[in-house]
């Protein structure tokens, strides 16, 4: 059985070819600049590389586009798109109401264009892709949902209801939603696996990119998640805040004279490594700037690391105990240093780090620590995981 997953934006749509009989990837690639322009670049399991300059006017384009590259010239992998049994779509949010992956019917899409207000950047074009996906493929190609948050509705309320007025949950679902599920439950199934059990298992998850959040995990269910009512909570990312005391926020509207929009653009993509810093939101810059001796640089790094160590120390009392801390995400799988400095001082929580081998851990999914709570390096894997809640949908 092979399995399309998809990853739409506004001007974006990323997919994989996932051959699900030995679980591998036929090919990827990535359609950019739909509506202003088009470029495709595809690359399949034994090394082609292709890039095309063309024009998407809107998103059917696009998958018209990926058709092209998958059955015909030097990036063919399959012979026809009959081929494929079925499409799985990541989803931003699900709100309330999808609390696990779902078929998708226009029921299913007119529900992800209405939680506008819960994800305007990424659910309004989501839905337009699967229209758009359902013209190009026809209905009779089974297309699953599988969301973000999903995985997060697990929280018992006293972690998810914020202390404002209950009035504001009930009229407009104000709450801890949490992102990153499906990367956090892909880690944590996997660590199931290597250990042989679920049930008993306290877990901190640290999902570190550009975008960072941490859970914590118990008997395989979130408990509770540094992300809330946006990605916009929790600890400091490449651009963004991270949690903030709100009155900073009405301090600063009032002095520099700022629109609840330009607030939210300041939050959003001027602050975290980039607005500590004043150099970049990537930590690889910061990293090398604050070897070379870069205040805000080291700063930002520092504050991030601190931020993460007490995560993982306030999940572990959440969760009366600790059995392992894992690392995935572009940072979480690749920052030797990072990992270290998060654990250096938690020795009295049985962390002991194997300095030699965190080192040595580049993207590899290996046990790095010596002590009696484990700390795993283990390489998420979202588009897989989204390849197999399809899977199981459309066989039952």
């Amino acid at each position: 059985m092979k399995i399309l997953v998809i990853n739409a934006g506004s001007s974006s749509l990323k997919y994989q070819l996932i051959d699900m009989d030995g679980e591998h990837v036929l090919a990827k690639g990535n359609c950019e600049r739909i509506g202003v322009g088009g470029l495709i670049t595809h690359s399949t399991a034994d090394g082609k590389k292709i890039k095309i300059e063309r024009e998407f006017p809107s998103h059917k384009e696009a998958f018209l586009a990926v058709i092209e590259m998958l059955t015909t010239g030097e990036g063919k992998v399959i012979n026809d798109m009959k081929e494929i049994s079925a499409i799985g779509h990541r989803v931003l949010h699900g709100s309330e109401v999808y609390k696990v992956s779902t078929k998708i019917t226009d029921k299913v899409i007119e529900d992800i264009a209405a939680f506008k207000d819960l994800g305007p950047l990424h659910n309004p074009p989501q839905a337009v892709a699967m229209k758009a996906c359902q013209e190009v493929f026809g209905k009779d190609t089974p297309m699953v949902a599988v969301f973000d948050t999903s995985f997060h509705q697990t929280m018992p309320e006293k972690a998810y209801i914020f202390g404002i007025p209950y009035e504001y949950y009930e009229k407009y679902h104000i709450r801890r939603y949490g992102f990153h599920g499906t990367s956090h439950r892909y880690v944590s199934m996997r660590y199931g696996q290597l250990k042989g059990k679920v049930e008993g298992t306290k877990i901190v998850t640290c999902h570190l990119g550009n975008g960072s959040s941490i859970t914590a995990i118990k008997d395989g269910k979130c408990m509770d998640t540094s992300m809330g009512f946006t990605p916009l909570d929790g600890i400091i990312m490449g651009t963004r805040s991270g949690g903030v005391d709100p009155s900073v926020l009405t301090f600063i509207a009032e002095k520099e004279n700022i629109s609840p929009s330009e607030m939210s653009d300041l939050l959003n993509k001027k602050s975290g490594f980039l607005g500590i810093s004043g150099l970049s939101s990537d930590a690889r810059d910061l990293v090398n700037a604050a070897h070379e001796g870069h205040h805000r640089a080291k700063l930002a790094c520092d504050i991030v690391r601190y931020q993460i160590k007490k995560y993982i120390g306030s999940y572990a009392a959440a969760m009366g105990g600790l059995d392992a801390v894992i690392f995935t995400g572009g940072i979480g799988e690749n920052s030797g240093e990072l990992r270290e400095e998060v654990c250096e001082g938690l020795e009295f929580m049985g962390i002991e780090l194997d300095k030699e081998l965190n080192d040595s851990i580049h993207g590899e999914e290996k046990l790095i620590s010596t002590g009696k709570t484990e700390v795993w390096v283990i390489p998420t894997n979202e588009e897989l995981l989204i390849a197999r809640d399809t899977k199981e949908i459309i066989e039952q």
